[in-house]
């Protein structure tokens, strides 16, 4: 189906090769007379018929074409374009080679039946001129088809090839996911499950004091919600897909499919077990709020819950003892999570070991700045320490934020560090984006149109040169030959005036060229009458005519074996 600015072009080409070949029919004729005029409008419509059928019958439009250039030369410029379009459109190399040649040889074969070039002169003008308009066209125009089909080729095989090796790179993320999910939940799993079931029996034992009981059961809520937690970790890498914050509901579920009513929280709400698990083991901790509060994501708002988680994991590691204050501050533009202690007392033990990875903040952080978020931790000017997390809300459509777009007053978050900047829009998962013909990477996408270009460039050059060598070398031997011809059918004034009257007919031929030549041919046509029973020579003078358009003719004739008359005159040439 053709699109609107192909039909427009496609009718404006044949308007303007059908009013091109009536003009060039129209002139050809008798002064414009109706016959011409009816002639050059018959070859018009023909002409602008036979360019809109081009692309449906190349083949058979281009001998049509060839075979009528012989009788009507409108159709001159109409053969160049048919013989393009053939050569793009005629797919099989021996059909096309076959349709080319009987193009060529139908248009040169009728030419020289129609009289309109001598056997010589087809050989020397006919020759090349019908290899220029049929078959350059034709070759120029498949090298330039087949390089653009191969080159679309070679982009959809790699883009093909990208897209599996996303999706072997995928494989394997997935299966080394699952492998680390099988690790976690044999090792950790065991040891925890250990953990909760001494605990829970030391809870009942008797000889324990109620601080003791307290503490033991402490320990033991602790060992649960960290099963949970690793349940839900576990989940997320066979998963392969992460939407925390629905913890509790996508993820704390027993084997039984019922939910565990005594999971906690993993988003805001859950900030308060979280402070009430730390005053349970004699630790001062103060929950403020402030603000109206809003929506969050869902991973918005489990990183608030990991926010407060992590500040009071490392408060309780290095500050022990220290009071320790969470606030969430829900501004004009984000939730402020914000967990500082205070300094650490001096009776506290020193030198105690903690165990520490150094990976917490590091993780946070980027967990923070997938969702448009920022994490900052730094001393206090009172020796503590303090822990902030800027979460952005929700949009009011409840997709995602749009904080890190650079949206009006956001200033805590630049574009240039959010991840969405350098990804499609969607989801900020670890899967290599699918890449299709149209998101080439850059680099390949250069690299590609770079060497395409330089081979082009140099086969179109290589074409270009053989052409203009075969040109020269038929323009030399055309040259040469059109020398030879003139030497045969020309003389100079001067030989004429020597020639004188009355000398017998073999010693004049013998100063004068014999005039067999394609440049004598039609010289006695609107010629003075020559005299009665004579029989004349007539050839071209070197010297130019009075006027453009005039050639000066000497014509010698003879009669019983004497030269009887000689005569110049000038011919339209």
């Amino acid at each position: 189906m053709w699109t609107p600015g192909r039909i427009v072009g496609e009718t404006l080409l044949s308007l303007v090769l059908g009013l091109l070949a009536a003009a060039s029919e129209t002139l050809e004729g008798s002064a414009m007379s109706d016959a011409g005029i009816v002639r050059g409008v018959a070859v018009g419509l023909a002409a602008a018929l036979l360019s809109l059928l081009r692309r449906v019958l190349p083949a058979t439009v281009l001998l049509v074409t060839a075979a009528g250039m012989a009788e009507f030369e409108g159709l001159s410029l109409l053969v160049v374009v048919a013989a393009w379009s053939a050569g793009r459109r005629i797919e099989e190399i021996g059909k096309a080679a076959g349709t080319f040649a009987a193009a060529y040889a139908v248009s040169l074969g009728l030419s020289l039946l129609a009289g309109a070039f001598s056997l010589v002169t087809a050989l020397a003008v006919a020759v090349p001129m019908l290899l220029v308009m049929i078959v350059v066209p034709g070759l120029v125009s498949r090298y330039w088809w087949q390089r653009r089909t191969l080159t679309d080729t070679l982009r959809e095989y790699n883009a093909q090839l990208l897209r599996e090796r996303a999706m072997v790179a995928g494989q394997a993320r997935m299966r080394e996911r699952q492998r680390i999910a099988q690790d976690m939940h044999d090792s950790l799993g065991h040891q925890l499950t250990l953990i909760s079931v001494h605990t829970g029996a030391l809870e009942v034992d008797r000889e324990l004091t109620g601080r003791q009981r307290e503490a033991v059961g402490v320990l033991r809520e602790a060992s649960v919600a960290a099963m949970h937690e690793l349940r839900e970790v576990v989940g997320l890498l066979r998963d392969g897909t992460e939407n925390p914050g629905q913890g509790s509901a996508a993820h704390g579920v027993r084997a039984t499919g019922e939910e565990d009513a005594t999971v906690p929280s993993r988003g805001v709400a859950g900030v308060e077990s979280l402070v009430a698990a730390s005053r349970s083991v004699g630790t001062a901790v103060e929950l403020r709020r402030s603000g109206e509060p809003r929506p969050l994501t869902p991973t918005a708002d489990h990183a608030a819950y990991r926010v407060a988680q992590e500040g009071l994991t490392n408060a309780h590691k290095h500050a022990q003892g220290a009071s320790i204050t969470i606030e969430l501050r829900y501004e004009p533009d984000a939730l402020v999570v914000e967990v500082a202690n205070g300094p650490v007392p001096e009776t506290t033990a020193a030198g105690r070991s903690v165990v520490s990875g150094g990976q917490g903040l590091t993780g946070l952080g980027e967990r923070t700045r997938l969702i448009g978020g920022m994490v900052h931790a730094g001393p206090t000017a009172d020796g503590g320490f303090r822990l902030a997390g800027v979460l952005p809300y929700a949009s009011p459509d409840g997709g995602a934020p749009s904080l890190a777009r650079g949206d009006g007053g956001t200033t805590f978050v630049g574009p240039t560090g959010d991840l969405r900047e350098q990804f499609a829009a969607g989801s900020a998962e670890e899967g290599v984006p699918v890449i299709d013909g149209n998101g080439l990477p850059k680099e390949l996408a250069r690299a590609m149109s770079r060497n395409t270009r330089r081979s082009g460039i140099a086969i179109g050059c290589g074409i270009a040169a053989l052409i203009l060598v075969l040109l020269v070398v038929l323009g030399i031997v055309a040259v040469i030959f059109l020398a030879g011809e003139s030497e045969k059918a020309m003389i100079e004034p001067k030989q004429y005036d020597a020639v004188q009257l009355g000398r017998s007919e073999a010693e004049v031929r013998a100063k004068l060229p014999l005039g067999n030549s394609f440049l004598a041919r039609g010289l006695d046509k609107g010629a003075p009458p020559a005299p009665k029973g004579a029989q004349c020579l007539t050839l071209l003078s070197s010297e130019n005519g009075s006027s453009q358009g005039k050639q000066p003719v000497f014509r010698f004739c003879f009669r019983d074996g004497r030269l009887i008359e000689k005569k110049s005159f000038e011919m339209r040439s």
